[in-house]
């Protein structure tokens, strides 16, 4: 259905794409992958057209295509799930779905009550519910994704491009919207999947392309592939462990480390609930649970972001002065966000700039700042965490996104934190980067640092954590030693099934 042809892409002395090539087919769901800076996101603009190739060609049907703009390809048919959400936040649901389309009546004003019913059924669709008039400020990254998807499907789109579209999605969710992508497969449609999880790749494509370095390295049918050849592909080498925990106390149990955070009875109405829980000097504690638990909302609070209505936080013994972020560092914490957009980089700054922000007094020299301290910072922790960057004062929104999550890491590690507080760490982080973060907090943990860890990867959690705490509808209902803990105890608490405390 669409092919591309030999297709080049440079922005100024950097090669983004080389003489690649794609074949999308009917009815087929296939696979791209490879590394953050592979050149995956720029093929994706391509076909969305929001990039021009500098060479190659685009055909769709055996005939030649030519994307000026986005409205070119969605008049052919194209629609994209990109990784970011893209939403405009003062607007509702429904009038994101249909920006620029909606539906219209007499004397040309918009049907707003046409509207909200099409996005209603849309998400009934997707086996969703949320709420069309609700604003999208505020939604979770898991609800804004599920608006992104609406919007796509309701363009009836013959070929759907969803890169990274279950990053921040729960399995029930991921499930969904399998469905959905297998349902317009079955009726002809062509779906390109963009992830870095290999058992979704598995599980919904035929067929598997490899970038690496802006080239296409390989496409073969999933069936003849294992995981162990995609990663060597996409890397060029063996990748090591992919959990390498260290261990800090010889029984395996957690360690035994004098307490750094202590929560204590924490609750804000209708948000979470009489949460308490403790995190040991080096110790990795895994907040778990489904989408809309509460657990990103719990430690906004801890931080300060957030206000709460009761309970309080201390580290090391000292009581935290609550909804004052400045106040939890220079406690020593630190927050690594769960939207890296919208809440861990200002986009239109340089990447040394953002890997700064929160050591630029201690950089600075009777308050002044000069630019050789703040670049000689950045550009240790840029080469530390292997961040690739054409250049450190080019603007951090030209990174791809798994090297824009490395810049939040580094501008928090900068200021060495005793309790660092990671929402997602290594969301559309690709494998090999991701084996780098997970030894880098195994690091931290063995060198006396309290991490405290929310994600939505079962394994992720499993494999790096000494204690899993679970929550389920804003109640802690679970704490589970790495001893006892496994997908079906997690999973039994997360649904609110298995032990309470």
């Amino acid at each position: 259905m669409l092919v591309l042809e030999g297709v080049s892409k440079s922005f100024g002395a950097v090669a983004a794409l080389r003489d690649v090539r794609l074949e999308l087919r009917a009815g087929e769901a296939h696979a791209l992958v490879g590394e953050n800076g592979a050149g995956k996101s720029t093929l994706v603009k391509i076909l969305a057209g929001a990039h021009a190739p500098d060479a190659g060609t685009l055909s769709i049907d055996g005939r030649p295509l030519v994307l000026n703009n986005p409205a070119d390809a969605r008049a052919a048919g194209i629609a994209v799930i990109y990784q970011e959400p893209t939403l405009f936040p003062d607007l509702s649901v429904a009038e994101n779905i249909f920006m620029g389309r909606q539906p219209l009546k007499s004397g040309r004003r918009i049907d707003a009550a046409a509207m909200r019913r099409l996005a209603a059924g849309l998400f009934a669709r997707l086996g969703v519910q949320l709420d069309p008039d609700r604003p999208a400020r505020g939604l979770s990254i898991a609800d804004q994704q599920l608006v992104e998807i609406a919007k796509a499907i309701s363009f009836d789109a013959r070929v759907l491009i969803m890169d990274e579209p279950t990053a921040a999605l729960s399995g029930v969710e991921v499930e969904r919207l399998f469905s959905v992508a297998r349902s317009l497969r079955d009726a002809g449609a062509a779906v390109l999947f963009i992830s870095h999880r290999f058992d979704e790749v598995f599980a919904l494509c035929e067929r598997i392309t490899v970038m690496r370095d802006g080239q296409w390295v390989s496409t073969d049918p999933a069936a003849d592939l294992t995981v162990a050849d995609v990663v060597r592909r996409m890397v060029g080498r063996e990748v090591g462990e992919l959990y390498p925990k260290e261990r800090t106390a010889p029984s395996g149990l957690a360690t035994v480390g004098e307490a750094r955070l202590e929560v204590r009875g924490l609750s804000r109405q209708g948000a979470f609930h009489d949460v308490g829980f403790t995190v040991h000097s080096g110790e990795i504690v895994a907040l778990a649970g489904l989408v809309g638990a509460g657990r990103s909302e719990v430690i906004r609070a801890v931080f300060g972001v957030d206000r709460y209505d009761s309970g309080e936080v201390l580290v090391d013994g000292r009581p935290l002065r609550r909804g004052s972020a400045g106040a939890a560092i220079g406690a020593g914490l630190a927050l690594v966000p769960e939207d890296r957009r919208q809440q861990g980089l200002v986009m239109e700054l340089s990447v040394e700039r953002n890997a700064t922000l929160p050591r630029r007094w201690a950089l600075s020299t009777l308050g002044l700042l000069f630019g050789g301290s703040e670049r000689r910072s950045a550009q240790d922790w840029s080469q530390r965490l292997q961040v690739k960057a054409g250049r450190l004062n080019n603007a951090v929104g030209t990174l791809s996104g798994g090297n824009q999550q490395k810049v939040v890491l580094a501008k928090w590690l900068a200021t060495a934190p005793r309790v660092l507080i990671v929402d997602e760490p290594t969301r559309g982080i690709d494998v090999g980067t991701k084996a780098e973060v997970h030894r880098l907090l195994s690091r931290l943990a063995g060198e006396g640092v309290a991490v405290l860890m929310v994600s939505s990867e079962l394994p992720e959690v499993l494999g790096m954590a000494d204690r899993v705490l679970v929550m389920h509808e804003g109640r802690l209902a679970a704490d589970i030693p790495r001893t006892r803990a496994d997908e079906e105890s997690v999973m039994l608490a997360a649904t609110g099934q298995g032990e309470s405390r």
